[in-house]
């Protein structure tokens, strides 16, 4: 245990002894530990990557602000939905600030629950299109003017394209396969954008990051009983949403493959999902929503494999990795996903088509 790591425990359970103090979850930015106390009470605590959240007052105030307008939505309804709560100190104080300037905080441990890297069946594929549909439609009443943009430009494609652009001159190692895959994308990669400046696509307060793993699924796992890590947060599109979470939802092979060749786009995890979601949320899309449902996943599919191959080529400074060249690899299979949504463009529409009249 750090002397960092001892004084944020201190800092929100100053009277509370600790029995253990374990790493928790395998997430790419933040680190994470699950606190068990003498009396059996467990917590989460979290210190925040100061180079992907320069300002995390902003992080924990929408957090915040998220999650007291969750609860208050689920008492005013009948659904089975967990809400993480962020812990004090006891006086009103959300977060701790370490020496190097990360910013530490202490949230609630939802029991008897795990999460999934991957999903294997469309009954789960089906219930975390339900829950995110759920999320949505407790947010949409959440004026988004309320939330702070913690990651400016974040999932906005053009931008990436952009920085990725201004990588290649000093990068030292360029992988072709990659430089070309891209530049025989970029024609359409400010797709989202540019409807978002019509406004014909439906802008509200979005999760930021829905993907599998993030979805905390019962015992059993029948039913996700929460939806975490709303550090992303923020005024967006639902097709950002919608589409990432299909982007992890339907690759049933993950990021842990052999070979990115490997990996493929499954549509009946992609049509379970979206019946999931349509089921409690088709009323929040417009017209052109559905119309880009396959649009989006592709685009956000490119877009992170964009972003892993550029933080490869500047040195792994965001996305946490186990060798130098994981961002390569990973962004490899992002590609490779978005060749297989391409190869079945036209039956993800019929299916679109489908679940969409099944909703009406």
């Amino acid at each position: 245990m750090t002397a960092d790591t001892q004084k944020a425990l201190f800092f929100f359970l100053p009277e509370i002894k600790i029995t253990s103090l374990e790493p928790l979850g395998d997430g790419n930015v933040n680190d994470t530990w699950l606190i068990v106390s003498v009396p059996g009470e467990k917590y989460v605590l979290q210190r925040l990557n100061p180079f992907v959240f320069p300002d995390p007052g902003l992080v924990q105030d929408n957090l915040c602000t998220v999650t007291y307008h969750l609860q208050a939505r689920l008492n005013q309804i009948d659904a089975d939905f967990t809400v993480l709560k962020v812990i004090d100190n006891g006086n009103g104080a959300h977060s701790y600030i370490a020496h190097d300037g990360a910013c530490w905080r202490m949230l609630s441990y939802i029991d008897d629950t795990q999460s999934l890297n991957t999903v294997s069946t469309a009954d789960q594929a089906r219930e975390i299109g339900r829950t995110l549909g759920l999320f949505h439609q407790l947010t949409s009443s959440l004026p988004p003017s309320s939330l702070a943009d913690p990651l400016p430009g974040f999932h906005n494609t053009p931008l990436y394209l952009k920085q990725y652009d201004a990588l290649l001159p000093t990068a030292q190692e360029c992988a072709a396969d990659c430089r070309d895959f891209i530049d025989e994308r970029r024609h359409d990669v400010s797709l989202l954008e540019d409807l978002q400046k019509q406004e014909t696509v439906r802008q509200q307060v979005i999760h930021g990051d829905p993907k599998v793993a993030n979805f905390l699924f019962s015992r059993d796992l029948k039913r996700v009983i929460s939806l975490i890590d709303l550090d992303t947060v923020k005024p967006g599109l639902l097709l950002h949403d919608i589409g990432d979470c299909l982007r992890s939802c339907c690759n049933p092979s993950g990021e842990d493959v052999r070979e990115p060749g490997d990996v493929v786009f499954d549509q009946d995890l992609f049509a379970a999902m979206l019946s999931g979601y349509f089921n409690n949320a088709s009323d929040l899309l417009t017209v052109t929503d559905k119309q880009l449902l396959v649009d989006s996943v592709r685009l956000i599919s490119f877009e992170l494999g964009l972003r892993f191959y550029s933080d490869h080529l500047a040195g792994n400074r965001y996305f946490k990795v186990k060798s130098p060249k994981q961002n390569l690899f990973r962004a490899r299979v992002q590609f490779a996903l978005v060749r297989s949504i391409e190869s079945k463009y036209t039956e993800l529409m019929e299916i679109c088509g489908a679940v969409h009249n099944k909703f009406v």
